[in-house]
C-alpha cells in the first residue's frame, strides 16, 4: 500500500452530482478497492495507473486548514449549500483511524455553526466515532450496502467492511438519533435473475429503522468493466451475461421495476424518485 502526504489546492469543491452544492474528498484513492467503483479514475491524479485502484491513499494533509479558510471566506448566500463527503473516496477508510481527517472537517463545520446539509456517505463503522459531531449538524449519514451476503461484498468490495457490519452500523446511528439513508449502489446484476436477493437487502435495510435510499445503476466505463471482467470470469456464464448486459435498455427496465415494487413493499422511499444513471443506456 502506497500512503503519502500532500498538500491539496482546494477542499470544498463545487459537485457535479444530483441532490448536492459541493463535494469534500479528504483523500485521493481508497484502500477499499472495490472492483466496480467508477472513481478509479481519480489515479491518474495521484500518477498512479487505473489497475493499481485499492493500492494507493494520497492523504491532503492540509485538509482541515484549507476548509477552515474557505468556509470564513463563503458569503452569507452560500452558507446553506448543500455539502457531501464524499464524492470519490470513502471518508472513514482505514486511514482515517491515524489521520483524522473526516473528524477534523466535521469540527471546522460545527465550530462555523454551517447550517446546510451535511452528507456523509461510508462503508465503515468508523462514522460511529464521530456521532457528537455529526448530531450537532443538518447531517444525514448514508451507508452503501449493496448485498446481504458477506462472501459476496468480501469478493466485490475486496478490503471494505462486509456488509452484515454495515447493516449493524446504519442500526447503531438510527439508535443513536442520526438520520439515515441507505445507498444501494451499484444494483448488483445478478439481482435481475433472483430478485429474492434485492427483497433480502431491502428487508434488511428496513429492519434498521432506515426508512430511505438512493439506488443507483451500475457504471461500468471501460476501465472498470477491464478490472470486473478479469474477476469474474469463473461465475456462471449466465452470471457474467448478467453483468455485460447491465447497462442495456431492457436489463434498466426490468431491474427499476423490481425496485419500485420491493422499495414499496418494505416501506422504503427511493430518493430521487428513481434509480441514478450516470451512463447514457446501450440499444442493444
Amino acid at each position: 500500500m502506497i500512503i503519502k502526504e500532500i498538500e491539496a489546492k482546494s477542499i470544498i469543491v463545487p459537485s457535479k452530482l444530483p441532490d448536492t452544492d459541493y463535494v469534500v474528498n479528504p483523500y485521493t484513492g481508497c484502500q477499499f478497492g472495490c472492483l466496480y467503483c467508477y472513481a478509479t479514475f481519480t489515479s491518474r491524479f495521484a500518477g498512479q495507473p487505473r489497475t493499481s485502484w485499492g493500492d494507493f491513499v494520497y492523504v491532503k494533509k492540509n485538509a482541515v486548514d484549507l476548509a477552515r479558510k474557505q468556509l470564513e471566506r463563503w458569503p452569507e448566500a452560500r452558507q446553506n449549500a448543500s455539502v457531501f463527503f464524499s464524492s470519490v473516496t470513502d471518508p472513514y477508510q482505514g486511514l482515517e483511524r491515524k489521520y483524522r481527517l473526516t473528524r477534523g472537517l466535521l469540527e471546522v463545520f460545527v465550530r462555523h455553526h454551517y447550517p446546510g446539509r451535511v452528507t456523509v456517505l461510508t462503508k465503515s463503522p468508523l462514522v460511529l466515532d464521530d456521532v457528537d459531531l455529526l448530531l450537532q449538524l443538518n447531517t444525514q449519514v448514508g451507508v452503501t450496502v449493496t448485498t446481504t451476503d458477506d462472501r459476496l461484498s468480501r469478493f466485490l468490495e475486496v478490503r471494505a467492511p462486509t456488509s452484515s457490519r454495515r447493516l449493524d452500523t446504519l442500526k447503531q446511528l438510527v439508535s443513536q438519533g442520526v438520520s439515515t439513508y441507505a445507498f444501494v449502489g451499484p444494483l448488483l446484476p445478478h439481482f435481475l435473475n433472483h430478485p429474492h436477493q434485492l427483497e433480502a437487502l431491502f428487508a434488511r435495510i428496513a429492519e434498521t429503522g432506515t426508512c430511505s435510499m438512493y439506488v443507483e445503476h451500475i457504471n461500468l466505463p471501460m476501465y472498470v468493466r477491464q478490472r470486473l471482467w478479469s474477476e469474474i470470469h469463473d461465475m456462471p456464464l449466465d452470471v457474467q451475461e448478467l453483468y455485460r448486459g447491465a447497462e442495456t435498455l431492457g436489463h434498466r427496465q426490468a431491474m427499476d421495476e423490481i425496485v419500485e415494487r420491493l422499495a414499496e413493499k418494505h416501506g422504503l422511499h427511493i430518493k430521487l424518485g428513481k434509480a441514478m444513471v450516470h451512463r447514457e443506456l446501450r440499444k442493444d
